[in-house]
């Protein structure tokens, strides 16, 4: 017979502290990673790492994967992906040169053109995702493979290189304010996305289509039009991204952006595993983007062969996406 009336009480306690503790890492698990990070490689190199021009170095590395990741996280918020961001920004980065380059227009012009051109791309993916009902993965493939075909087409596979302005150059070699301009661009993009989503009626669409579909029809929200305008801020975003990626190496290359699908995918995700409960969200993609910049600086510094960077990138986003996955699930048991 148990003499301890007190036992059941504290085995609840017990019980309430693991999952309040499973809970806390499945939140802020990746945030104590990137701290731990920041402490080993400060130490291990403590005048070349901690230092302010290092941050700001990797705050601007890191800016365009933070763009283009950042219109992919409203693609993901309405439950659905991308896979042509990364062509698309290539796209954008020769056709923005051949503008200026091929057909001399004014260097402002030319990127409203590129823009106008990748929110059609979007509109188009948009189009085929909700009217024709075609699964995402499988229509954002296809127009990858078609915007390809465009970029070789217009290309016909070389550099854009010679006679582009330096004013154009500027445009992310510049600085404002001391601050890298591709800084300045990058939290102007992140905030404005962020405004959109938590601080707008139309935000709200598309938590609410991400979160229910048919609930949100149901509420007579536009889903075609909400899904829509998520591909076109996607598509815009991979744009901006190869405009200043063209910008920032002085041509226009058919593969230049091409990796950023990789690197954007694995930030939104990392994303989702910081600060929210397993939610999409630009903040939490920024530190993604922020964790994955941290680690190839790192390995850099220390001069680590090229494909160790692929190897971090792909083991962070499985250690930290499965560590939350598994944290949360003992959480709710």
């Amino acid at each position: 017979m148990d003499t301890n009336p007190n036992a059941p009480e504290a085995g609840d306690g017990a019980r309430q502290r693991r999952r309040r503790s499973f809970a806390w890492l499945a939140k802020y698990g990746t945030l104590v990673g990137m701290v731990l990070m920041i402490v080993a490689f400060s130490l291990a190199a403590p005048g070349y790492f901690f230092t302010v021009s290092n941050f700001v170095n990797i705050l601007n590395q890191a800016s365009l994967t933070a763009i283009i990741a950042g219109g992919l996280t409203v693609a993901v918020i309405v439950g659905e992906l991308d896979l042509s961001i990364g062509y698309g920004a290539s796209f954008a980065g020769v056709l923005v040169t051949g503008l200026l380059v091929h057909n001399g227009l004014p260097i402002l012009l030319a990127i409203v053109i590129v823009l106008g051109v990748s929110a059609l791309i979007g509109v188009v993916n948009g189009l085929i995702v909700s009217k024709l009902r075609v699964n995402s993965v499988i229509a954002t493939l296809g127009s990858g493979s078609i915007i390809v075909g465009m970029n070789y087409a217009y290309s016909t596979g070389a550099p854009i290189a010679t006679g582009v302005p330096e004013a154009f150059l500027n445009l992310s070699l510049g600085s404002s304010f001391g601050i890298p301009n591709n800084i300045l661009i990058m939290l102007a993009v992140l905030t404005l996305l962020w405004l959109l989503v938590n601080r707008t009626e139309t935000g709200q669409r598309i938590r609410a289509v991400g979160g229910n579909i048919e609930a949100a029809r149901l509420t007579g929200i536009r889903v075609d039009r909400i899904k829509i305008l998520a591909f076109v801020v996607a598509a815009m975003a991979a744009g901006l991204t190869g405009i200043l990626l063209a910008s920032l190496i002085g041509s226009g290359t058919t593969t230049a952006a091409d990796a950023y699908l990789l690197n954007s995918f694995a930030a939104v995700f990392l994303g989702s595993a910081t600060l929210r409960d397993g939610e999409f969200h630009v903040p939490g993609t920024f530190i993604g983007v922020l964790i994955i910049g941290i680690g190839f600086n790192g390995l850099a510094i220390f001069g680590a062969p090229t494909f160790y960077q692929y190897v971090f990138q792909g083991g962070i986003l499985i250690a930290a996406v499965g560590l939350s996955t598994v944290a949360r699930r003992y959480a709710t048991r």
